[in-house]
């Protein structure tokens, strides 16, 4: 080893060592769990722990959205979201959830639009149905906005013999995530499972 390498491997370990020690005697209090979260209170996830998924039995139940949408920004993780049922769901000749039956939903992920035409997304969970577990129920669903990296790729490519104008295709954006009462989604309720 040169002396370089060592003066500067020296010089890295001291930095290390001392910012490690720094640390260690600073002591942080975290004011938003003390003040905030301590009161909330916070439901804990369903957890289904005695269960039979064997059978594949499935019934698709079709669900549009009560109010629009406009964007993935007007959404935040954990809202609660109200569907409607759109058609009758029988099984076994039986009515099991009637139309025009509100079901309670959560906004589960907010994946905002991104660079490159990537679009933003909206993962709807913890469906509630009156009268249905909710271990029989599928778990989640998703809404995409519009896919632009069809086009920017095949655009970034065409553009590469000019160095500089290919790159400028990454400030194209991603749709962003809407949904309107008339458009129809699927999630399942499996009779059979428990």
């Amino acid at each position: 080893m040169s002396k370089f390498t060592k003066f500067f491997f020296v010089i890295v370990c001291v930095f290390c060592l001392n910012s490690k020690a720094g640390f260690c005697e600073e002591i942080t209090i975290d004011t938003f769990v003390e003040n905030i979260v301590k009161k909330e209170n916070i439901e804990k996830p369903y957890k289904n722990l005695n269960y039979n998924y064997q059978s594949t039995k499935k019934i698709p139940v079709k669900i549009f959205i009560k109010e629009k949408i406009k964007s993935e920004l007007d959404l935040y993780e954990g809202k609660t979201v109200d569907f409607i049922v759109s058609g009758d769901v029988y099984y076994n000749k039986r009515l099991i959830i009637p139309s025009g039956k509100i079901i309670k939903a959560k906004v589960g992920t907010i994946i905002k639009n991104g660079m490159n035409g990537i679009p933003a997304s909206i993962i709807f969970d913890s469906f509630e149905i009156e009268g249905i577990k909710q271990s029989q129920i599928s778990d989640s669903v998703e809404v995409f906005g519009q896919d632009r990296s069809l086009i920017v790729f095949p655009l970034k490519w065409a553009l590469t013999f000019l160095p500089p104008t290919g790159s400028l295709t990454n400030f194209i954006k991603g749709g962003h995530a809407k949904l309107k009462p008339g458009k129809i989604l699927k999630i399942y309720y499996y009779p059979e499972w428990t």
